[in-house]
């Protein structure tokens, strides 16, 4: 491509890494993407629990999280940070949206950590804490994609709180009404076959 003039906003999807995505950050990665535009992309990666509860470092939000009730790995930039990411059932328009929470996409938003929990606790219906989030500079994302790095696939609201994050990337790739339902087969050690 010669000058990107116009970037389709993939904001709201999700990344699924493909078998040849040598990156080991993102091995079987599942990203979804918080942002996207012509100045580049942000995302959280779904499926990497760390052993830390919520609780240890962000006490007030330990029980509007579901299980597994720890803190995710959301990627490899600004481990020290931390992101909020809830689905408010049944979706809000933006003038009903409870405070301390931002829409991404359809009922998936953002949320103010600093904002005091009990101003979500009633509309939350599940929430995830990441530590740090994956990113991409201006026309980064697009190239990996031309090098078949991404899947790029709806995302779906229970993916955000998927109680079995080791699975949703054999579970995301399953779902899907194409040749990549083939893909969720794929051996973790293809060496081995």
């Amino acid at each position: 491509m010669s000058g990107m003039t116009e970037v389709s906003s993939l904001t709201g999807r999700l990344l699924v890494a493909t078998p040849a995505l040598a990156d080991p950050n993102f091995d079987r990665a599942v990203v979804l993407l918080l942002d996207h535009d012509e100045e580049g992309s942000l995302g959280v990666v779904l499926n990497r629990p760390t052993p830390v509860d919520v609780g240890d470092i962000l006490e007030g939000w330990a029980d509007l999280t579901g299980e597994p009730g720890v803190v995710f790995q959301g990627g490899p930039v600004s481990l020290d940070s931390a992101l909020g990411v809830a689905v408010i059932p049944g979706g809000t328009s933006a003038e009903r949206a409870p405070l301390g929470w931002r829409r991404v996409h359809g009922a998936i938003g953002l949320v103010d950590l600093e904002a005091p929990p009990e101003l979500l606790a009633s509309a939350v219906g599940s929430l995830r804490i990441f530590a740090g989030y994956a990113g991409w500079g201006p026309g980064q994302l697009e190239d990996e994609l031309v090098e078949g790095a991404w899947y790029v696939v709806e995302s779906e609201p229970g993916d955000v709180s998927s109680p079995s994050p080791e699975r949703l990337w054999r579970s995301v790739l399953r779902r899907q009404r194409s040749e990549l339902a083939m893909v969720a087969t794929y051996p973790d050690d293809p060496s081995l076959n």
